[in-house]
């Protein structure tokens, strides 16, 4: 299996980073030693998929660890993170010196890879190049809940802890087809999702986050969606030489002056040089400096960089789902 190898920082959360459709086409590296000592939760169906794991299968391409626990212990497990990967195709190894690795990422940048066994090769593959977006997101409108607002949830990968979010605050979500014509729908606030991959791949995405901003329609972007909300103003964005993925990643609010520890997977970033007049960044990175979040002045339509619905990772930014359904 051949893919981008990536590193995560975070102590937990496993079952949540493999089944992350922002993990698509990756090769995961967790920096935490051991892995497999809690098991998998049970996912033998729809209802233990959407509250176990982020998206209905594995997204990534392969994992690597240095330390596979064979005995595992928890009061959700069902099976072995071994069999679970085994169950969805996914191959894993370990004995490998993972810190190490993470070392060589860190001073190189992200590089690609692959898993290979014996004299069996494959050629390597860039998943920066391909939409990644269409691969993931949903085929077809999905209607979810009832409430007295409706949200339409434009899927370019989301995670199911997003659906949570806003199923748990009376709304009501249209989930969507990364290219759907929202022109179609009848609805109070448009929610852009995260996803894998080049943000510059979903021109249509941007097409129908561009109308929806011109019609004033309340509009929160999360990740991949909060790059897209960039692009649809005008703004560029650009590749990062390392990446932000760990469950630890500290973010300032430009506007209160308040530090939040915040949960991130991400590869892309806004180059905030070409923004329009109104829009000011919401949320910077006090490690690098890159922008995690834009607001509008009259606050309608505001994104994140970062995972406010985290997981795994803190949720301290949780309220920015309050903030958004009160705009609607």
């Amino acid at each position: 299996m051949a893919g981008e190898v990536v590193f995560s920082t975070g102590m937990t959360g496993y079952p949540e980073a493999l089944s992350d459709p922002s993990f698509y086409g990756q090769i995961l590296v967790f920096t935490f030693p051991l892995l497999g000592n809690y098991g998998m939760p049970a996912g033998d169906t729809a209802e233990h998929f959407l509250a176990n794991y982020e998206s209905s299968s594995g997204q990534v391409s392969a994992l690597i660890v240095e330390n596979y626990s064979e005995y595992y212990s928890h009061h959700s497990a069902s099976t072995s993170l071994a069999q679970w990967l085994y169950n969805q195709k996914i191959p894993a190894i370990t004995g490998i010196d993972t810190r190490a690795l993470t070392q060589k990422i860190r001073e190189s940048g992200v590089m690609l890879g692959k898993v290979i066994i014996g004299d069996e090769d494959v050629p390597f593959f860039d998943p920066n190049r391909e939409n990644l977006v269409a691969r993931v997101s949903i085929p077809q409108v999905q209607r979810l809940g009832s409430g007295k607002k409706r949200v339409l949830l434009m899927d370019c990968g989301s995670k199911h802890s997003i659906i949570a979010e806003l199923a748990g605050r009376d709304v009501e979500i249209i989930r969507t087809p990364w290219n759907y014509p929202i022109r179609d729908e009848n609805f109070d606030g448009l929610l852009i999702s995260s996803g894998p991959g080049d943000p510059a791949k979903c021109t249509e995405t941007v097409e129908q986050v561009s109308h929806a901003l011109n019609a004033d329609i309340p509009t929160f972007g999360i990740c991949l969606g909060h790059q897209i909300m960039a692009l649809a103003l005008g703004a560029e964005t650009y590749k990062m030489k390392y990446g932000h993925r760990s469950q630890n990643q500290p973010a300032l609010d430009t506007q209160s002056g308040r530090a939040y520890i915040t949960s991130q997977n991400h590869g892309f970033a806004v180059d905030t040089k070409k923004l329009p007049q109104g829009w000011t960044p919401l949320f910077t990175n006090l490690n690098d400096n890159t922008c995690e979040g834009l607001v509008h002045k009259s606050g309608r339509f505001f994104s994140t960089q970062f995972h406010p619905e985290a997981a795994p990772g803190p949720v301290d930014t949780r309220y920015l789902f309050d903030r958004f359904v009160a705009l609607l």
